[in-house]
């Protein structure tokens, strides 16, 4: 039995997040074909790739949303797909999600909506969830009083705030982050963008974002990995997207139409 300091070292040194040779197809499609991803504990990692690549097929089957053909994913050294389903629904409460759109529910008022999942599972009683509720939104740059409202009567940054808070309202040590400034103007998205490093900081989280705005990859990014036709195609530092080396990448980052990436027809 390792000693106690050497549990931690080896604790430390294991990726939060590893998958090995990932493939998933549905039908004739291959969507993906052996993905490798590594996320280190408390770091925080963008997948980049166009429409079809696989990035959220990727994101879903580590969720658990899809089952995966092949392949591994392990989250502190277990493998995820071997667990029995109580140990794999206890994972999952783990993890925390924003998704593309908010997917908040328009019949709850916001509070509800921002502990939901609190609420759901008996964590928390109706009266102490308005002040869980107040304390999140708080920490998103919103007044207690916006639980109060409804999700039609936010704007689209308000939302994508709300959404936020309920993400990390039941404190995850894993976050995804689904295009997190899509929809949103330059400046909000770069607000929305601080407000994740912070969160994620605060709660010394580890992330994996999908996302198509290279600027907000680079700010909440501190690695990123490109996906092509269900593989990683390159890995490396989130800074370095405008000047990676790699065709596909800087194809990518600056919107070129000409370049290794070319946009499949349907017939």
């Amino acid at each position: 039995m390792a000693a106690p300091g050497q549990a931690q070292a080896i604790a430390a040194a294991t990726p939060k997040i590893r998958v090995r040779g990932l493939c998933k197809a549905f039908g004739p499609k291959q969507v993906l074909d052996g993905v490798d991803l590594e996320v280190a504990r408390g770091h925080s990692l963008v997948i980049l790739g166009g429409s079809g690549s696989g990035k959220s097929v990727t994101i879903k089957c580590i969720l658990g949303l899809i089952q995966p053909d092949a392949g591994s994913i392990e989250i502190d050294g277990q493998d995820v797909l071997k667990m029995k389903r109580h140990d794999r629904e206890a994972m999952a409460d783990r993890i925390g999600m924003l998704f593309q759109n908010g997917a908040l529910f328009d019949s709850l008022p916001v509070w509800e909506n921002v502990c939901f999942k609190l609420l759901a599972q008996k964590r928390l009683s109706r009266a102490t969830a308005r002040d869980k509720a107040a304390e999140v939104l708080a920490q998103v740059g919103l007044a207690a009083s916006v639980g109060d409202l409804w999700p039609a009567e936010l704007s689209g940054g308000m939302q994508k705030r709300v959404a936020l808070a309920r993400a990390i309202a039941a404190q995850p040590d894993i976050i995804f982050f689904d295009e997190p400034t899509t929809g949103l103007d330059p400046i909000m998205g770069a607000v929305i963008d601080g407000l994740i490093v912070d969160c994620v900081k605060r709660l010394g989280a580890t992330a994996i974002s999908i996302t198509h705005d290279m600027a907000s990859a680079r700010r909440i990014g501190d690695s990123a990995a490109m996906i092509h036709k269900g593989r990683i195609v390159w890995t490396g530092e989130a800074r370095g997207l405008g000047h990676s080396g790699n065709a596909m990448v800087d194809q990518f980052a600056n919107g070129r139409r000409e370049g290794p990436i070319q946009m499949e027809l349907r017939r």
